[in-house]
């Protein structure tokens, strides 16, 4: 079995007060900096979902695929972009794990645990949780159900990951929130405070 990464990064960031979250310095180099280093480990190929131009991405050294629904449908077309990159890639990419750009200390686990829940649980969708939340976006798809997503993007107007996760059998892979949850995310400036004291004492 064959997984694919996707990095999602085509939202407004508007909680960051615009602009590419993923790219604010964090230590000496960037949130997306060190979710690649976690990330790319953990799958067989990477790319990162964003919208507009992908040239400020290109010291990254990864292909950038946009969404195809349009006004910004949220991570769920985020998913979906991944998922046809994936099929357009490689048959023999089964799944594509997807990760938010805004948590730099995901853990170095996350797509081997996945793939044990999903074969322990017979399921179809895996994705995370911790402190007793789920972490939708940081999920296991099969690339088999892509054409399902964009009917339901599209035709249904599905926007949130619940709705759409709630038809199909969902493992939950949970992870400790303490010391630190590793789900962290730096929706806002002060976020990136206590991020920048974490990446300090070695988190993650």
């Amino acid at each position: 079995m064959s997984v694919a990464g996707i990095l999602l990064a085509g939202g407004l960031s508007r909680r960051m007060g615009g602009g590419d979250k993923c790219l604010r310095p964090l230590g000496a180099t960037t949130i997306l900096a060190r979710i690649v280093a976690r990330a790319a480990p953990q799958v067989d190929a990477l790319a990162l979902n964003a919208n507009g131009d992908p040239a400020r991405f290109a010291a990254y050294g990864l292909p950038v695929v946009a969404d195809s629904i349009p006004d910004y449908a949220g991570p769920l077309a985020g998913v979906l972009a991944g998922l046809d990159w994936a099929a357009a890639s490689s048959a023999a990419v089964t799944h594509v794990a997807s990760f938010a750009t805004d948590a730099p200390f995901l853990p170095a686990d996350l797509v081997a645990r996945f793939l044990a829940a999903r074969a322990a649980e017979g399921a179809d969708l895996v994705c995370a949780s911790s402190g007793g939340r789920t972490h939708p976006v940081f999920g296991l798809w099969p690339v088999a159900l892509r054409e399902v997503l964009r009917c339901a993007l599209r035709d249904e107007g599905v926007r949130k990951v619940d709705a759409w996760t709630s038809r199909y059998r969902l493992a939950v892979v949970n992870y400790p929130a303490a010391p630190f949850d590793p789900f962290f995310n730096t929706n806002r400036p002060d976020d990136l405070a206590v991020a920048e004291r974490l990446a300090g004492a070695g988190e993650g």
